[in-house]
């Protein structure tokens, strides 16, 4: 069949028109995608419900700032519920997936981090020395690719030490527990219990069935129970605190969620202000900021915490003097 010369030429009009129209549509749908969200890869050295308030901290702080998770952020969540045997497969997962900042803290997770990539921003909500760790260079410039908050746990000990000789002020006794991430704390505490004349028993823990079984051999030795700040500690805090009562020990921590869990007291940064403020760093990093040219910051806000149901379990008399000083009384 043969074409007339006007309606090969529409024909021929109408397949340019075509073929045009479909090699465009990969260019239109490619312009329709919405732009890829910034990603935040969070991992916590504990469970979700017990770093509950210190992420719901960090994500208002974003929102304040203009990042809403789902959004205009995406968040990537990683919990090692204690369990930092996993912290290299997570800290692995999380470059894989290209995040545009590694949110972390515990020092096992901070060193697989800066262990598994030099490029990827790394901001850590709280470290014990960051500078005695290597983490930075220094907390002025830090260098690298590596920045945050400091908590200064080590100054703190003496703290702890004095309150918890004017709560009990006949003690002499007292054990200190750790394990291994609180290394720099166990030392720093040694080392001002020997120059305070107390009589000083250590213990390492390693494993959650370990705590109970240590702390009951404690019973009628000690005092009091000085327990370090650690991830595993705070993920275990029930253990710690209930085996403690137990036996009729009194004890400090270094963070107020202890004594939710039945600590008779607490001092120390207030961990959901440093998360927030963590989220500052992190909206710097998206605006452009190189975290070596960011500064390590210090706690601004100390929280005294003290629990007199614990207190009364203990037929302890708290001072009204060391009530009024304190951030909260819980009943």
């Amino acid at each position: 069949m043969r074409l007339s010369l006007g309606r090969y030429m529409q024909r021929r009009e109408s397949i340019m028109l075509f073929g045009g129209a479909a090699a465009t549509w990969p260019l239109a749908v490619h312009a329709e995608q919405p732009s890829r969200r910034p990603t935040v890869g969070f991992l916590s050295s504990n469970s979700q419900a017990a770093a509950k308030s210190w992420t719901t901290a960090f994500v208002q702080r974003l929102h304040d700032l203009g990042w809403i998770e789902d959004q205009t952020v995406q968040i990537d969540y990683r919990w090692e519920d204690g369990q930092v045997e996993r912290t290299s497969e997570f800290i692995d997962e999380l470059v894989r997936l290209k995040v545009d900042v590694i949110v972390t803290h515990g020092l096992s997770n901070i060193v697989a981090a800066i262990k598994t990539t030099s490029a990827s921003p790394i901001i850590f909500p709280l470290a014990t020395d960051p500078v005695a760790s290597g983490f930075v260079a220094s907390l002025a410039r830090p260098g690298g690719n590596v920045t945050g908050l400091s908590i200064q746990s080590r100054d703190l000990a003496g703290k702890r030490l004095e309150l918890l000789r004017e709560v009990l002020p006949t003690l002499h006794r007292l054990a200190l527990m750790g394990d291994p991430a609180a290394d720099l704390e166990m030392r720093e505490v040694q080392a001002l219990a020997t120059s305070a004349n107390f009589d000083l028993t250590a213990v390492n823990i390693h494993k959650p069935e370990e705590i109970a079984p240590a702390i009951e051999k404690l019973k009628g030795r000690v005092d009091a129970l000085y327990v370090c700040a650690t991830p595993f500690i705070n993920t275990n805090r029930f253990d710690v605190n209930s085996a403690a009562l137990a036996a009729g020990l009194l004890t400090v921590h270094g963070f107020r969620e202890a004594v939710d869990s039945g600590a008779l007291m607490s001092y120390g940064p207030n961990f959901p202000d440093l998360f927030r403020r963590a989220a500052d760093f992190v909206d710097k990093i998206f605006r452009g900021a190189k975290p070596g040219d960011i500064p390590v910051e210090q706690p601004t806000k100390f929280d005294l915490v003290i629990n007199l149901k614990t207190a009364r379990a203990l037929n302890l008399a708290v001072s009204p003097t060391i009530l009024a000083r304190a951030d909260e009384v819980i009943e």
